[in-house]
């Protein structure tokens, strides 16, 4: 018998498109396809939506199976539901009418750090899974485990919060909010993370490891595009970044390094895929400064729509994923991959374990524009490394391969005499 399953995440990728709100709503449909009833349900506020007194949920599009929950105000340090009293009731209706045989979490921002005991207060013999896509529980830094102020990152959480860099918080706050989380996370039965390097984090603030295992992400199967025609004579040099620019995700040292490239008269192309949404305009001048500079060979192309990824992947050589703070499992190294395209990232975090170095992409220092401008000519100069690494490439794993996995450990949960055919 098929579990019956609610998918819970911070948003809906119809709103916010990124990497944790996609392989939520991917996973979703791979639950349905393999026969499970699900719904899935993403909280929002007043930046993407505006609220309609009444009622707690909105739909978002025409299916009966997806709607918004209206999270009200969230207090981010302490990653808790201000709103509580107002919106807890309507979510409690909603768990006893649906009836859920498990609930997956995928993020606790906007919903709060209470939502899991809440379900097992009002759901005693549901199941709770929980997949851990960043560090926010750990860090108050927006979950990046770096110092705000220094960009200088921290593998493990100092109690009093020093490593993060916020200003207006005391010791006992930062000690406060750690017992708080840890202990409203017990109720979780178990926790999912795509990447050994996160899950390691996790156990080292506090999680048993018995209740966290790796399951790594997957996407659904799309044919890949064709390599770039580089000809007899031509050379494998347009390199592409996808992704949101922010000063964490590390565009500005790839606008560096172009900058680089193109004042030492390298001959390449610089593709810029992706804008700056909520960031300060001293940082959105400083990424168009930077395009400026570098000349016509780099071009910022913009937003774009996930069904313009293969045509995208296209255009370019590699991809470059120069991020500064611990990524678990980029969205975008995957779709690379999907592609044939070989990778050049931070040697950092789950990206260093997605991307093996000299195999199917390279390795860079983070925050180094020199080096990365560096391996960007060794590159594009190189076609027999090209070769070599784009033919290491391999798809990542099917979605549905992947739901499988979640449902072989969910059916174990709810029902432990279960063997799997």
């Amino acid at each position: 018998m098929n579990p019956r399953i609610m998918v819970l995440a911070h948003n809906h990728p119809d709103l916010h498109p990124g990497g944790t709100e996609i392989f939520a709503h991917d996973l979703f449909h791979a639950y349905k396809r393999a026969g499970c009833d699900a719904l899935f349900i993403g909280a929002t506020n007043d930046v993407h939506r505006e609220r309609r007194p009444g009622t707690s949920f909105q739909a978002i599009n025409d299916a009966g199976d997806e709607m918004l929950f209206w999270a009200g105000h969230f207090d981010r340090f302490n990653m808790c539901q201000t709103d509580l009293y107002a919106v807890a009731p309507d979510f409690a209706r909603l768990l006893k009418s649906w009836a859920p045989d498990v609930v997956h979490i995928h993020h606790l921002v906007l919903w709060g750090i209470e939502l899991p005991m809440l379900i097992r207060r009002v759901l005693p013999n549901c199941r709770i899974v929980m997949t851990l896509h960043d560090y926010y529980q750990i860090c108050p830094n927006d979950g990046l485990m770096i110092h705000r102020g220094t960009k200088t990152r921290y593998t493990k959480a100092d109690a009093i919060g020093r490593l993060s860099g916020l200003d207006g918080f005391t010791p006992d706050q930062h000690a406060m909010r750690a017992v708080n989380l840890r202990n409203h996370l017990r109720a979780v039965d178990h926790f999912i993370s795509p990447s050994e390097f996160l899950r390691d984090r996790y156990i080292e603030w506090g999680i048993n490891p018995d209740r966290i295992s790796v399951i790594h992400n997957g996407r659904p199967t799309v044919a890949p595009v064709p390599k770039r025609d580089i000809g007899t004579a031509g050379m494998p040099n347009v390199f592409g970044y996808f992704g949101n620019l922010n000063p964490w995700k590390g565009a500005d040292v790839l606008l560096e390094a172009g900058r680089i490239l193109a004042a030492d008269m390298v001959d390449f192309n610089l593709r810029i895929h992706g804008v700056a949404l909520y960031q300060t305009d001293q940082f959105t001048s400083r990424i168009a400064d930077l395009v400026a500079q570098s000349g016509p060979q780099v071009h910022h192309i913009g937003a774009y729509q996930r069904e313009d990824i293969p045509d995208l992947m296209a255009r370019v050589d590699w991809v470059v994923v120069p991020s500064i703070w611990w990524e678990n499992a980029p969205l975008v190294i995957q779709e690379a991959f999907q592609h044939g395209r070989p990778v050049i990232t931070s040697s950092i975090g789950g990206m260093a374990e997605m991307v093996r170095h000299g195999h199917d992409g390279i390795h860079v220092r983070p925050d180094d524009p020199a080096e990365l401008a560096r391996v960007m000519k060794d590159c594009a100069t190189n076609p027999k490394l090209w070769k070599k690494l784009s033919g290491h490439v391999r798809p990542p794993p099917g979605i549905d391969d992947v739901a499988e996995q979640y449902l072989a450990m969910i059916r174990r949960m709810v029902r432990p005499d279960f063997v799997a055919a």
